[in-house]
């Protein structure tokens, strides 16, 4: 089951390993994919806004139910959370797989950086496996917490890569085919030329031309994306 917060924390269906663009970045999800009782219990995962983080996270937590229901998982978007009690923490260590997105929003609270190594000595403790996400290497997020960073550095750190130019094409293509229509390669190049660069901008973009297809029974071609776009 998903842990129940304060909050009602809902997973995106569109976050999930299948249409995970994986780029240069192919080990990470073949790794958290991984159910072997010898793996790797802690994975710290970092990048810019935008590369995915969040998206992995969500992908664990959908992936690992689907295969056993009886699991336990947690995911703590900490974007939504730090308004709140550090007492979220409490009682994650009964989850199988926990998954912790933005730490670096810690930087500067120190009830919350105290709160999570508790959290992570008793996740330990209790063999559970725990992953988080932060926008930096763990030295480089700010932490004061001396003993929490060095817990924060026990397990793996991987590194986000930026998808290149190919693969945002791809991205855009699939995030197409999931809207139940066709994008041609010389349309994706277009927007990828032509738009903010950033992938969740570019989809904000695809879904806003996906709209204005339906609503004038248009192709998406070049000339009727600069019509939208007022290029």
């Amino acid at each position: 089951m998903f842990t129940q917060l304060t909050l009602d924390f809902q997973l995106k269906d569109s976050f999930t390993f299948d249409n995970f663009i994986c780029g240069e970045n192919q080990l990470l999800p073949e790794l958290l994919k991984n159910r072997n009782a010898d793996i790797e219990k802690q994975v710290y995962i970092w990048g810019q806004h935008n590369s995915g983080k969040t998206h992995l996270l969500q992908a664990v937590c959908q992936y690992h139910y689907h295969l056993n229901k009886n699991l336990k998982l947690g995911y703590l978007p900490l974007q939504q959370l730090t308004e709140f009690s550090p007492d979220v923490f409490q009682g994650q260590e009964e989850m199988d797989i926990c998954c912790i997105d933005d730490v670096q929003l810690l930087q500067g609270k120190a009830n919350w950086q105290e709160a999570l190594f508790d959290l992570i000595n008793r996740l330990r403790e209790c063999n559970r496996r725990l992953i988080i996400t932060a926008s930096q290497p763990p030295d480089e997020i700010g932490i004061q917490l001396k003993d929490l960073l060095s817990r924060l550095q026990w397990g793996p750190v991987f590194r986000l890569v930026e998808l290149n130019d190919a693969d945002k094409c791809r991205a855009l293509q699939q995030r197409a085919q999931t809207r139940g229509f066709d994008l041609q390669e010389n349309v994706a190049q277009y927007l990828l030329n032509n738009c903010n660069r950033d992938i969740a901008d570019l989809f904000e973009v695809l879904d806003a031309l996906d709209r204005a297809q339906l609503q004038q029974h248009r192709r998406l071609t070049i000339p009727f994306v600069k019509s939208v776009l007022g290029d």
